[in-house]
């Protein structure tokens, strides 16, 4: 049963890091492609897409949780039975946990490309081929 539940939950973070790297593929795509270079922009989506993959698996997949499945009973500690009830909430952990540690990834994804969105606009606007171009209006 501890091995149905940790490919039920690796399966499940899995498909939540899918739909997320789906949903957020063309921003990240269009942010890189505005900041840095098209070559280099191609290289750092690939990357993050594997990062989104990564930090949801790993944050869905809580391994010193279901470490508690395979501790043998002791004095103090009875290993929990994996009732329905149990499932649905192992299931729902997996996608919140996924969730949460992708939206911290993207959070400071999108904090670093803002400010280097500003960088290079402040750097495109004090470029001398920006003046020519204002003065020829």
């Amino acid at each position: 049963m501890f091995l149905t539940l940790l490919i039920a939950t690796l399966t499940i973070s899995a498909i939540v890091c899918f739909i997320v790297s789906a949903l957020f593929e063309k921003p990240i795509d269009g942010i890189l492609e505005r900041i840095v270079a098209n070559d280099i922009a191609y290289a750092w989506a690939k990357y993050m897409k594997f990062a989104i993959y990564v930090v949801g698996i790993s944050g869905g997949v809580n391994i010193y949780q279901l470490e508690s499945y395979l501790r043998p009973a002791a004095e103090n500690f009875t290993p929990p039975d994996l009732t329905q009830e149990r499932w649905v909430l192992e299931v729902y952990r997996t996608i919140i946990e996924s969730l949460q540690s992708i939206a911290w990834l993207l959070l400071v994804f999108f904090v670093f490309a803002l400010i280097a969105y500003v960088i290079v606009r402040a750097f495109e606007q004090r470029s001398p081929n920006h003046l020519e171009s204002d003065n020829d209006t």
